[in-house]
């Protein structure tokens, strides 16, 4: 199954590159959510690649409905984190692909096609970057850390935006970064690359991958009160562990989507 995922991750990214950089039909799902042709065309090469090999799993993916055909397994599929970067020639964007198994994510597959990173974790076996282990970072301090975030698609209408949470950890934190693709932001938390990453309002195909990644390289992920983290939740919490109750405790100061 992981050599599948990659298989298909890799299918998705080639996809990515070919069309980057060149002229786009662009629509909107929402007042800041973009959609290409790049991110449906990715879709189909990768659901391809998967329902080649697995005709009976279900399929959760960004851009389609693939429907129910009641299988204990079911891959969570994002073809294009990083949209709007992608939209603009940005190269931050990547593929994540995660298989749920009953319930429990198990497998997770995020694919930086630009970078050529390809990070891999399976339940219980570790954290792969380019097949070389990683781990979190050992920073114990939150004024020390350097953290990710980014901003929910309401961000303009909903007071629940992040921006009181953005102020408060660029205070308490050494610097935090707003890159724009959440599988990221949790691949280079797992890596050791930040120290600690929040988001809210996020979809399963936005995270599923990442938060196995984080688990397998030694960190924690929870929602904003510590508790166990669900990726259909709405807040995710993601640190070296380290500073996970510090940044539970900036996290208080503001709005939470409840």
């Amino acid at each position: 199954m992981k050599e599948i995922a990659v298989q298909a991750a890799l299918k998705g990214g080639q996809v990515l590159m070919q069309k980057f950089g060149r002229v786009l039909s662009i629509a909107r799902k929402g007042a800041v959510d973009l959609v290409t042709d790049a991110d449906r065309e990715a879709e189909a090469a990768i659901v391809s690649v998967l329902r080649g090999t697995f005709p009976r799993h279900d399929i959760l993916a960004e851009e389609a409905d693939y429907g129910c055909r009641g299988s204990n397994y079911r891959w969570i599929v994002d073809p294009l984190d990083g949209t709007t970067n992608y939209a603009h020639g940005f190269p931050w964007f990547a593929v994540s692909i995660a298989l749920e198994v009953e319930g429990e994510v198990c497998l997770g597959v995020i694919y930086n096609p630009f970078h050529g990173e390809m990070f891999v974790a399976e339940k219980g076996r570790g954290a792969f970057l380019n097949d070389i282990q990683v781990f979190v970072s050992t920073t114990g301090k939150l004024s020390d850390s350097l953290l990710a975030t980014g901003f929910p698609y309401d961000r303009k209408e909903s007071p629940v935006n992040n921006y009181d949470h953005f102020v408060n950890f660029q205070q308490a934190a050494q610097a935090c970064r707003r890159a724009g693709a959440a599988s990221l932001d949790l691949a280079y938390t797992a890596a050791g690359r930040f120290d600690g990453y929040w988001e809210m309002k996020l979809k399963p195909w936005d995270v599923a991958a990442g938060k196995l990644l984080v688990e397998e390289a030694g960190g924690s992920i929870s929602d904003f009160d510590g508790q166990p983290f669900d990726i259909y939740g709405r807040e995710c919490l993601a640190s070296n562990g380290l500073i996970h109750e510090p940044m539970q405790d900036v996290l208080k100061q503001g709005r939470w989507p409840r």
